[in-house]
């Protein structure tokens, strides 16, 4: 960091990403600092700034020495686990400020010395207590899964073995003798300690509905095109296997589009207003990539304008719209997206975006980190 970019953040003053303090003593206090942007997205900590006039008050050679010790202390010893952090010096208008940059970390929840874990809330941090927040940190941390956790009212009879037997013959192309398949289906993380794990469940289970109620596609077709409308003409709660949502959802959309003679003669077969290729696409897509740990519903919502699939859920791992649309991917759940290829139409590459949208590039992507949910819009053709 060098004295332009300095002034650039005092004049911003502080933010989720920044943060002024005119010195520092406690080793605890700025260790739990660092945990709340550890375990957010990452910032700075402008040491020699006064943070409620944003000026800079600077400090001594003194104080650089001692606050080298105290944060290599605070980074190791108060923390759960360490944080990398790096220091520079930044002369400033004759006054010096120490510049402490803090990642984002790749082993969250990060904690303090007395297990608790904070994060940034604007410019301040606060402390995290709830189990959806914890579970969400240690799945950004790579340490959980949402469609690994065990159900923990079900029992191995809950699964359909013979359906799996059946999938995992054809794909394998080995038998599975039914005293060994608890042993394959715990490997392959649809089953833990005799329970159905949400993986398990979404693809094999008898009860899916019972199992996982949260877990269904809310399909509504509405009269007009305003979604605060009260009318509709059509509204389905579709429940079940993940093969079995996607065939309902897909048999819900198609039927109520248009087939267009699009420049074919009389005795043509009118095309699909808009691709069937779309649909797939971004069904699956929807039902694969959306996010276990939200107890909420996919969903389909027809206008006599517009088709909305809308996925709980903001992207993972930082991914954004312009990501995606050039084919870059982060694969959130990685059992479920590993079965998919052989039971869904879903290949996997990270394409499936891609090919939708060079069939339909209207398409509309939205990322809704607010609302907790990726919305695909795709515009229906005006009627004439």
């Amino acid at each position: 960091m060098n004295s332009v970019e300095l002034k650039g953040l005092l004049e911003h003053g502080e933010t989720t990403k920044v943060q002024f303090k005119s010195n520092v003593n406690n080793e605890q206090s700025i260790a739990q600092e660092m945990i709340a942007f550890a375990n957010t997205k990452g910032g700075v900590i402008l040491i020699g700034v006064d943070d409620k006039s944003w000026k800079v008050s600077g400090l001594s050679d003194d104080d650089l020495r001692r606050l080298t010790n105290l944060l290599v202390n605070a980074s190791s010893q108060h923390v759960q686990e360490p944080i990398f952090i790096e220091t520079a010096v930044v002369d400033y208008e004759g006054k010096k400020v120490l510049a402490v940059a803090v990642p984002e970390g790749t082993a969250k929840p990060y904690k303090d010395k007395d297990g608790i874990v904070y994060m940034k809330n604007g410019a301040n941090k606060r402390k995290v207590t709830s189990n959806e927040e914890i579970s969400r940190l240690l799945q950004s941390g790579g340490y959980l899964h949402a469609e690994e956790k065990v159900i923990a009212q079900s029992s191995a009879g809950d699964l359909d073995i013979e359906k799996f037997k059946a999938f995992y013959e054809a794909k394998y192309k080995e038998t599975v003798e039914n005293e060994k398949a608890e042993k394959y289906l715990q490997n392959l993380k649809l089953s833990l300690d005799g329970k159905v794990t949400i993986a398990g469940a979404l693809l094999f289970g008898k009860r899916a509905e019972k199992l996982i109620p949260a877990f269904f596609i809310t399909a509504i077709w509405f009269r007009g095109n305003d979604i605060t409308g009260t009318e509709y003409r059509s509204s389905k709660n579709l429940s079940g296997t993940l093969d079995k949502l996607y065939r309902e959802g897909y048999d819900f959309i198609v039927p109520k589009l248009d087939s267009l003679q699009a420049g074919q003669s009389f005795n043509s077969i009118g095309k699909l207003e808009i691709p069937e290729i779309v649909i797939t696409e971004l069904l699956v897509n929807a039902l694969i990539h959306r996010d276990y740990f939200i107890n909420d519903s996919v969903k389909i919502f027809i206008f006599d304008n517009r088709v909305e699939i809308i996925s709980p859920g903001k992207l993972p791992n930082s991914l954004t719209e312009e990501q995606i649309r050039k084919g870059i991917r982060r694969t959130r759940n990685a059992v479920i997206a590993s079965f998919a290829p052989d039971i869904l139409e879903y290949r996997g590459a990270g394409s499936g975006i891609l090919r939708a949208l060079l069939a339909y590039p209207s398409i509309q992507l939205i990322n809704d980190a607010e609302g907790r949910q990726f919305k695909a819009i795709i515009p229906r053709p005006e009627k004439k």
